[in-house]
């Protein structure tokens, strides 16, 4: 069958939805929402009809992964494509006899993202944005250009749930934009399995598969509910609340800073509390690749002329290598990086941070971050509740953990706010003498 007629057949059986997704002339288009709406299908039927129109147009077709891009795509439009387009699989494209394209790829990691950084596409399609970080969704938006008279436009394909659940919902179900975003720029076209009559039609058991799933679940995946599966651990994390611009610090303001250290990743926070214990996270480091005494030389350098208290760690990098019998603490100390050891309670430290970032009923809370510290503040609200230990964060993915699990070193140890010059209040009086007591158990290095 020719693809025209394949395509006209197909056009001729979508459903109301997927035809108000297909004429969609917003430059953001959101589909979905629950499970068995007919994503996927609407999604391919497009980009083939963007194809054929718009000779020359380019296409980015992307999932988190590429394996399931081959399998749910890749697979799919070799089918319908077949003598129409080639795929050539050293290039992960489809080449149109037209000139069109359609690029195939993946963003696992978040710095995958960056391998798109400087190229130009008229039509992005992430399906599954919310398995997207919000980061990795702008870094794509600034390619969504091009010198030519075609649509720029991007499409998304989505459920709730997953590393990008807020930012999806807040752009295209709460509707909370900010001052750079046009609200005209984004629709979002609700579908269920109940829209997809073809679905019902052939696989009716599927409609009792979602009827069968426990509470909450149930909602998002069968109805699309945006609010009963959020999956964001800290679903209190507000952006105009929790960071603010920077600015000096007073000298008298207590100084500390927090590391998390691995193969991966050397991440580091720096954080101030102020007379009454409110806590301000100023700077940020996150490098990866680094060895422990350039890593440890570059914090030093970034808190030149300014008074640490101390430096917290995780209690792991107390373990000495069998190669050097040296532990990584020890290794930290002679690069003129002393460290504490520090609690790893997981749970604990969690529940700590989300009492720091609760809004009181005055619109204040005890935990802000400077806004330069960018990266911290796009990892923190995108970790994800463990389904199977709900007070724990998922450590998927490993990318977006470090400098929460700093945060969280530094939360947990944390005992003492800054002296005022005028005084201590009551509270400071407490926590100094927990500090205290605490300092004669507490390892130094």
């Amino acid at each position: 069958m020719q693809v025209s007629s394949c395509l006209a057949e197909g056009i001729a059986t979508a459903n109301p939805k997927q035809l108000q997704f297909f004429k969609a002339r917003q430059k953001f288009v959101g589909y979905g929402g629950a499970r068995g709406g007919g994503k996927s299908w609407a999604l391919q039927r497009k980009m083939i009809m963007l194809g054929l129109n718009y000779a020359g147009i380019k296409i980015l077709l992307l999932r988190r992964t590429y394996p399931e891009l081959q399998e749910n795509h890749i697979n799919t439009l070799m089918s319908i494509l077949l003598g129409i387009a080639e795929y050539k699989k050293t290039e992960k494209a489809f080449t149109f006899i037209n000139g069109s394209r359609i690029k195939c790829g993946y963003c696992k990691a978040e710095s995958d993202v960056l391998q798109y950084q400087g190229q130009e596409y008229d039509v992005i399609c992430m399906d599954e944005a919310t398995q997207f970080t919000e980061y990795q969704f702008q870094t794509l938006t600034a390619c969504l250009r091009g010198a030519n008279d075609f649509p720029k436009r991007m499409y998304l394909t989505c459920n709730p749930g997953g590393v990008g659940h807020e930012w999806v919902k807040r752009l295209f179900i709460s509707k909370r934009y900010t001052a750079s975003e046009r609200p005209e720029d984004y629709v979002f076209i609700p579908a269920t399995v109940f829209d997809n009559k073809v679905l019902i039609e052939k696989d009716p058991g599927y409609v009792n598969m979602l009827n069968n799933l426990s509470d909450g679940l149930r909602e998002a995946w069968r109805d699309g509910n945006w609010d009963m599966l959020a999956g964001q651990y800290f679903s209190e994390f507000d952006r105009a609340v929790h960071t603010v611009e920077p600015f000096n610090i007073p000298e008298h303001w207590r100084r500390y800073r927090s590391i998390d250290y691995g193969l991966d990743c050397l991440a580091c926070i720096w954080a101030a509390v102020d007379e009454t214990g409110c806590i301000y996270i100023y700077r940020e480091y996150a490098e990866s690749d680094k060895i422990i005494s350039v890593g440890a030389n570059e914090i030093c350098s970034l808190s030149s002329g300014e008074k640490v208290e101390y430096t917290v760690a995780p209690s792991d990098i107390w373990a000495r290598s069998q190669e050097t019998a040296k532990s990584k603490a020890e290794l930290f100390r002679e690069a003129g990086l002393p460290l504490i050891e520090g609690n790893r309670d997981r749970e604990t430290g969690w529940l700590a941070i989300k009492d720091l970032l609760h809004i009181s009923g005055s619109g204040e809370c005890r935990l802000k971050i400077f806004k330069s510290c960018t990266e911290l503040i796009e990892c923190l609200p995108a970790l994800q509740r463990d389904g199977k230990h709900p007070t724990d964060c998922l450590t998927e993915p490993h990318n977006i953990t470090h400098l929460p699990d700093a945060l969280r070193y530094f939360v947990l140890q944390y005992l003492s706010p800054s002296k005022s010059p005028e005084g201590r209040t009551e509270l400071q009086k407490y926590r100094d003498k927990r500090l205290n007591h605490s300092n004669n158990k507490r390892r130094f290095y």
